[in-house]
């Protein structure tokens, strides 16, 4: 006689019993496969990791290809990397065989051709100068793609950009230095002054990093320094963070215009809104400043915040208009390449040793936030909002996608 069980029973031993089930492994001490390729703008001189950094990153079981002469410019050799562990390779067809490809300037289509489905890429986005043909190819290749402008460290800072931007800060006084002098046909004042001498004025435009950093450059040289920007909080901020009572201003177009009349030298320092700097110093306010002034625009490389600004290398850096003298490099860091490759190497490599303890660079991208905020493609998807209304494009929200994933 065949036993009958109970309605009770079936259902718990079908349903009710716990289900065995395969937990994730989590891969941890993953090993990246980094290529650095030489930088191919004429105007950029640094690199992401230096020889130190690249021994750390090897003794530490990564592989770290580098394509032959990438950091001449920052005066680092073949040799000091190769002795450092790195594979040397003779074209960008090789270094691009990389799991993850680090540089400095944005991809260009032909180093974007070159790149593998699924690959991750960290550099510069330069928003002010980026083309939706750029974006679009690296969708195609469903590249992992974050800029290291969005990158956030734990109390919501961004690193590199403070890092270059200190850097920017305290060189572009140097600059206004040089082309002050009689001998690059400026004014022929000293920057700064001396008894008895009415000091040079000093406009900075933005009370961020950079224009505290000038500032700090310029005081120090004894200059009349004027702090324009529409943040209190941030004006509130460099005064204390400077310990002068020095003049600050919000951007009052009357105001900065009667003050641009007597400046000697103007800093554009504004950090971009929404993808753009806002141009606040118009082609009139220009025309009416002295001859032979100088206007240094940090801001250039997103688009700038001087109407009459025009982007210029490192080779030909400077032009006139209304006989002002226009100082409009993108990369001011790259003048000091050795430094700023230091400093990037000091951001970088901590990052990677983190992201193999991990499990890898999509497990990092997930488990950190900040980290997370730099991506701008993954899979296939655009993830940036910002990115997705200036070029009317759809739009995939890499929170909701994390979610999913788990």
């Amino acid at each position: 006689m065949v036993e009958k069980k109970s309605t009770f029973e079936t259902l718990a031993k079908s349903s009710l019993y716990p289900q065995e089930q395969l937990m994730p492994v989590s891969t941890k001490n993953h090993r990246f496969f980094i290529g650095l390729p030489k930088e191919i703008s004429p105007y950029e001189n640094r690199i992401s990791l230096t020889p130190d950094a690249v021994a750390i990153l090897v003794n530490n079981g990564h592989e770290i290809w580098i394509e032959t002469k990438a950091g001449l410019g920052s005066k680092f050799t073949d040799k000091q990397y190769s002795d450092a562990g790195a594979k040397i390779v003779y074209s960008p067809n090789e270094v691009y065989k990389a799991e993850v490809i680090l540089k400095i300037d944005p991809p260009t289509l032909e180093e974007i051709e070159l790149m593998r489905p699924g690959q991750a890429l960290i550099s510069a986005i330069q928003l002010g100068h980026l083309q939706v043909e750029t974006l679009e190819a690296l969708l195609k290749k469903r590249i992992t793609a974050l800029a290291f402008e969005f990158i956030e460290d734990k109390v919501g800072g961004i690193p590199i950009i403070r890092a270059m931007s200190e850097i920017a800060g305290s060189s572009v006084m140097l600059i206004a230095s040089e082309y002050l002098s009689t001998t690059n046909n400026g004014k022929g004042v000293i920057l700064g002054g001396i008894t008895g001498v009415p000091p040079t004025k000093v406009v900075i435009i933005g009370a961020g990093t950079v224009g505290e950093y000038a500032a700090r450059a310029a005081l120090g040289l004894g200059a009349d320094v004027q702090i324009f920007d529409n943040h209190l909080y941030k004006l509130r901020r460099i005064k204390q963070l400077l310990s002068q009572q020095i003049y600050t201003s919000t951007i009052d177009t009357l105001t900065l215009s009667e003050t641009l009349k007597t400046a000697d030298v103007l800093i554009g320092a504004l950090r971009a809104e929404k993808g753009r700097a806002r141009q606040v110093v118009t082609e009139e306010m220009v025309g009416r400043m002295k001859a032979d002034s100088i206007i240094i625009d940090i801001s250039i490389d997103q688009g700038g915040c001087i109407e009459t600004s025009e982007m210029t290398t490192l080779n030909a850096p400077v032009y006139k208009r209304h006989d002002v003298i226009h100082y409009c490099v993108p990369n001011v860091a790259s003048r000091v390449s050795h430094t700023a490759a230091t400093a990037l190497s000091n951001i970088f490599t901590p990052t990677i040793l983190r992201a193999a303890e991990e499990g890898g660079m999509e497990k990092m991208i997930f488990s950190h936030k900040g980290f997370m905020k730099g991506v701008y493609t993954f899979n296939g998807g655009l993830t940036n909002e910002s990115l997705a209304r200036k070029f009317g494009m759809k739009y995939k929200n890499i929170e909701l996608l994390m979610a999913a994933r788990f």
